[in-house]
Parts: structure tokens; C-alpha cells; sequence
């Protein structure tokens, strides 16, 4: 299957869940313009505690619908925008991709891959049990966090429903993705 956007969503206020729409305008260094998370420094709530000045490496908020599929055989109904991303993706590991690979989303925005996102309560407040569907253990115990990806944009475009994407992974060695 080709990697391809499914879905767009935005929201001007600091919802959980966020609308969905027709198309969204990534801009540069900034993020998804009209949504509250769009900035150079960090907008999520909790992290604006700790240092309103950090930057914004959680510009994009990209989600893998495979992960609603796996979750419906669990017994939760979800569907895109539902769970706070900006872009739902098919066809692509999002989860399997190393810090630095850009995603080629349409014709001409570019996001980069920060880390993975990291769920939080406002998951288990939307359904409960979520927040551990979405946490798994590999084989050696570690934490696998399965609620998406994150990303800053670094080229300005127009991002819609079946949009393609070209993954161009980074040079040299890979570094798997971690919480951002």
C-alpha cells in the first residue's frame, strides 16, 4: 500500500480531540496554522509549566490509522482526529521510523520526525482503559508508546485527504524515535 494521508484536523483551543477539515497549511518552523499547538516554543499545557521557552518540537501531531484498526479489535471505537493528531496517516510505520526522517506530504510540505508521542491521562479521561492500549512492552521490557509521532515542519504547503507521502530517511546511523 502507498503511504498516504487519510485525514486532517486542527483545533484553535487546547481540546483532546481535534475537528476535522478539508485541508490544513503547514508553515514552516511554526506547525499547523489555526491550531492551538502552532508556535516556535512549546505550546502543550504541561511542558509550558516547566519552561515556556523550550522549542516547539511537537509542531505536528501524526497518527497511524492501523492504530485505530488494532484498537477496534480491542473493543474501542475511535476514528481519526479523535485522539488529538493533525495529520492520519495509512500505510506507513510511523512508529518504526528513526529521529530525522521527513515525511513528503503532497506536493510540497516537509515535517521532520521529533519523537514519539507521549500518552498521557487526558487518553485514559477520553475512554477509559485507553491510555494501556495504547503502551505496550517489547521483549526486553522497555516502553513501547504506540499514540503517534511528532514533528516540526520544514517546508510551508497544503496537506489534504489522500495526499501521498515520501518517507526520505535520514543519512548515516538511525536513531529510534523517543518521547518529545
Amino acid at each position: 500500500m502507498n503511504p498516504r494521508i487519510i485525514a486532517v484536523h486542527k483545533d484553535t483551543n487546547h481540546n483532546f480531540s481535534k475537528n476535522s477539515c478539508s485541508q490544513l497549511r503547514l508553515l514552516q518552523g511554526l506547525g499547523v496554522e489555526g491550531d492551538a499547538h502552532c508556535g516556535v516554543t512549546v505550546k502543550h499545557r504541561s511542558r509550558v509549566a516547566l519552561d515556556p521557552s523550550q522549542p516547539n518540537l511537537r509542531q505536528v501531531h501524526l497518527l497511524h490509522a492501523e492504530l485505530f484498526d488494532e484498537l477496534a479489535a480491542q473493543g474501542f471505537q475511535l476514528s481519526p482526529g479523535v485522539m488529538g493528531e493533525n495529520i492520519t496517516t495509512r500505510g506507513i510505520d510511523l512508529l518504526a521510523l528513526p529521529v530525522g526522517t521527513q515525511l513528503h506530504l503532497g506536493t510540497q510540505a516537509i515535517v521532520e520526525l521529533t519523537g514519539l508521542r507521549n500518552p498521557c491521562a487526558q487518553i485514559e479521561n477520553f475512554q477509559a482503559g485507553l491510555l494501556s492500549a495504547v503502551l505496550d512492552f517489547g521483549p526486553e521490557g522497555e516502553l513501547i508508546r504506540k499514540a503517534g509521532v511528532m514533528g516540526i515542519v520544514l517546508v510551508t504547503g497544503i496537506v489534504s485527504p489522500d495526499d501521498t507521502i515520501k518517507i526520505l530517511l535520514p543519512e548515516g546511523e538511525h536513531r529510534a524515535l523517543e518521547r518529545v
